[in-house]
């Protein structure tokens, strides 16, 4: 089943969208909510005593539960609302990472990391005297397990993954790399933001330390992402962003803080984001992930199929379909990706182009850049058609150009 008729957007662009990856497309279902209550609730939650408040207060709260249980946290205070994954792995370089980094502690992360969780760890380094290594990639774009044990040490503190790369779509085992570096001693960040679009995400099965992500990946609105922390953790750290309803009594020269949530959130924050990425989640488990992965798995295969046809393609992806998510990153030989992914916005085709905030790992690989196509479930075989014209069409403007180079 194709659920494009869902997504108002493409009532209104004849499109075919392949950059779910950086950000999706939002179904009426979550629009609507989020209409509903700037209609009916709109008010600074935990500031007013009147009515009105106290409902916002609670529509607030009860999106901090339900979101709580989507990722199975065990306690509803470990859900932390922020801006996106981003500002999340910024509050804990900055909040834990500074306070529990000392001279010559390892911080370890991937090669595959998008710079919100490579360049906060490079900050942290550099700052309290650590040292950033890095897990590299093999030949399959893959994460070998002597890789991931010769790097995590017992002198690291910090293990920051992905979950899933937003360029190669490679599927980590981040359940294999946080046993493994529990039992050396460190704690694990996991960046879920490529991950929990796709597949469910069971923190407390994981037994991730921190993970993050950001709503707008997953059909909800753009400014809304979440951090998941262990509940010890969180109340061990110091806050990272200062101002209202993050205090608990403030004195002339002292200050003392909330407790936990509010302790991370200052200032008003975002409550129609939350109520959209409340409803987004609604949404998902309407849909199923075991569904989600279906049409999705499908769909990907369809496109490697159809893409790997093309013999003026180079193809960036893990030969092993079942480590590989929704993401195909390529280039046409010869041909600047900027230019590729123009020509294909004038037949309708919208794709990446660029490094994907990602350059450490396109430096590895020998890219400047790639063409990225990401998808969901809006998306179907007739997209992956339209694609594969397109990118004919772009490769018969060059050719001759490419045959002469």
């Amino acid at each position: 089943m194709n659920y494009k008729k869902d997504f108002p957007i493409f009532e209104n662009n004849e499109i075919s969208y392949l950059d779910s990856g950086a950000t999706s497309q939002r179904p009426k279902y979550v629009l609507d909510k989020i209409q509903e209550y700037y209609n009916n609730s709109n008010a600074n939650p935990h500031r007013g005593a009147y009515s009105l408040s106290i409902e916002s207060t609670e529509v607030y709260e009860n999106a901090r539960n339900r979101i709580s249980k989507f990722i199975n946290a065990r306690y509803k205070e470990e859900i932390i609302f922020s801006k996106n994954a981003s500002e999340s792995l910024n509050l804990i370089a900055y909040s834990y990472g500074l306070d529990n980094v000392k001279k010559d502690d390892e911080i370890v992360i991937s090669i595959m990391e998008h710079h919100s969780n490579l360049v906060p760890w490079q900050y942290v380094a550099k700052k309290t005297g650590g040292k950033l290594n890095y897990m590299y990639i093999n030949d399959e774009y893959e994460l070998s397990k002597e890789e991931i044990e010769s790097k995590i040490t017992d002198k690291t503190k910090i293990v920051g993954i992905t979950h899933v790369s937003n360029v190669l779509g490679t599927i980590n085992n981040v359940k294999e790399i946080i046993k493994y570096a529990h039992k050396k001693g460190a704690i694990v960040v996991v960046d879920a933001s490529q991950s929990i679009p796709h597949m469910k995400i069971d923190v407390q099965d994981l037994d991730a330390d921190f993970l993050v992500f950001s709503g707008h990946k997953m059909f909800a609105p753009l400014g809304i992402g979440i951090l998941y922390g262990k509940k010890e953790l969180l109340n061990k750290m110091n806050p990272f962003i200062m101002g209202g309803d993050m205090i608990e009594y403030v004195y002339e020269q002292d200050t003392t803080f909330a407790p936990l949530p509010n302790k991370f959130e200052a200032g008003t924050q975002n409550v129609g984001g939350v109520v959209g990425l409340s409803a987004a989640m609604d949404y998902i488990e309407s849909i199923g992930y075991e569904n989600i992965e279906k049409i999705e798995k499908k769909l990907v295969k369809y496109a490697r199929k159809e893409l790997s046809k093309l013999d003026f393609l180079d193809i960036y992806m893990t030969p092993n379909e079942k480590n590989h998510s929704g993401v195909i990153s390529f280039n046409i030989k010869g041909v600047h990706p900027h230019d590729v992914a123009s020509i294909l916005d004038s037949v309708g085709v919208c794709v990446r182009s660029g490094n994907h905030c990602a350059q450490p790992l396109l430096r590895y690989m020998g890219l400047d850049s790639t063409c990225r196509a990401s998808f969901s479930i809006y998306n179907d075989e007739e997209d992956v058609d339209k694609l594969v014209e397109g990118l004919k069409k772009v490769y018969n403007m060059f050719e001759k150009y490419i045959k002469k180079g």
